[in-house]
Order: structure tokens, then C-alpha cells, then sequence
């Protein structure tokens, strides 16, 4: 009896298999090996070195693209998250110009243009009008959404350097940097529209914790 169950369980372990590469077909894999040395394949084909400016910018606006995917979920707003989901829509416009060196004959990528950077200022405009105090220093995060938002707004600007650096070395269009520079307004704006209370900066608070 015992080999008998061995035997089905060895049975059950490669129907396991089986299921997982697919059965029948070419098994479809997501790993090629290709980047085990630390470099990784551009747009075009050719390649870049993991930690390079390049990769480095690509890699903070995936980050920001899967952020900003985690902050729909805690949104309560629908029109907000029609928002968030068409600019992340656009992050993979940017991200494969991002990912395609000067001059390389890529495949055609649907860029980022005056459009685009136009939307961006007409739906900030939209929700700083919706905001008491909008001058102010809030300490953030009085609702999940608006404490999500706020972490994406950061992850922004954190991306906007690396594009920053990146154009110290090589050259990128402008509209480039005027749609990240506006979209960390955008979240900005859209994290101030989610806060449930206001709750103002008050440099002596400090002091409330030290009894």
C-alpha cells in the first residue's frame, strides 16, 4: 500500500507539472536567461546595464505605474480613478520611449505630446478648485486613498529626478519632463480632493508628545 501511494503522488507531481508549462503546446516561460549577467534588452533590442540612468529612470515609472494601480483600489471616487487609470495608460508610452536609446529605429511608440501635457493642467485646474486652502501644509493621509496618492505623488518626483539625471546624459524631449512634472501636481491635487479631514501642519506639535 505505501508504494502504491508513492506511486500516485509521483503522478500527481507531473500532472502538477504539466499544468503549469501547458499541455501540448510550447511551454511559454517568462525568464530568458538573458539578463543574468546585469544587463537587460531595451525597446529596440539592444542592451543597457541594469543599474544604468536609463534603466534606473524605466524602472521608477514602472514602480509609479504599479503604484498608482494599488492606489485605484483604495479610491473611492470613480472619476478619480477614470483618471488614475488613463494616466497609467500613458506611464507605458513614456516608459517605452524611456526605454528606447536616441536615434534607434524602435517600432513606433505613441508619445507623449502637447496634448497630453494640456489634459494634465485642465484636470489639475478641475480639482485645485475643488480644494479649501489649497496653500496650506496638510499632514497627509486622512483616508486610504488620499494616503495612497500622496505615497504615488512622491514616487513621482522621485522618478522625475531619475529622468532628470538621465537627460544630464542624453538627450530627451521636453514634453517628456513637462507631463512627470505635471502629473506629481496632478496626484497632488487628487490626494488633497481624497482627504477626508484637514488636518493642518502645526510645527509645535511636537511638543504635544513630549509629556
Amino acid at each position: 500500500m505505501r508504494k502504491e501511494s508513492e506511486d500516485e503522488g509521483e503522478d500527481e507531481d507531473e500532472d502538477d507539472e504539466t499544468d503549469v508549462v501547458g499541455a501540448g503546446d510550447m511551454p511559454v516561460r517568462i525568464y530568458t536567461k538573458t539578463g543574468d549577467e546585469g544587463d537587460t534588452s531595451l525597446y529596440d533590442g539592444s542592451r543597457a546595464p541594469k543599474d544604468g540612468p536609463r534603466i534606473e529612470c524605466v524602472g521608477a515609472f514602472d514602480e509609479l505605474n504599479s503604484y498608482l494601480g494599488l492606489a485605484r483600489q483604495f479610491v473611492k471616487d470613480d472619476r478619480v480613478k477614470a483618471v488614475l487609470l488613463s494616466v497609467q495608460q500613458r506611464l507605458f508610452a513614456l516608459e517605452a520611449e524611456l526605454a528606447t536609446p536616441p536615434g534607434s529605429k524602435a517600432p513606433h511608440i505613441p508619445i507623449i505630446g502637447e496634448k497630453d501635457v494640456a489634459r494634465l493642467e485642465r484636470l489639475i485646474d478641475a480639482y485645485i478648485a475643488k480644494i479649501d486652502d489649497v496653500a496650506a501644509f496638510i499632514v497627509p493621509g486622512s483616508s486610504p486613498g488620499a494616503a495612497h496618492l500622496h505615497v504615488a505623488r512622491t514616487i513621482c518626483r522621485r522618478a522625475e529626478r531619475r529622468m532628470v539625471a538621465l537627460g544630464r546624459k542624453e538627450p530627451l524631449r521636453p514634453h517628456l519632463l513637462q507631463y512627470v512634472n505635471r502629473l506629481s501636481d496632478l496626484l497632488y491635487a487628487l490626494a488633497r480632493f481624497c482627504e477626508e479631514q484637514k488636518t493642518y501642519v502645526d510645527y509645535d506639535a511636537s511638543e504635544a508628545g513630549n509629556t
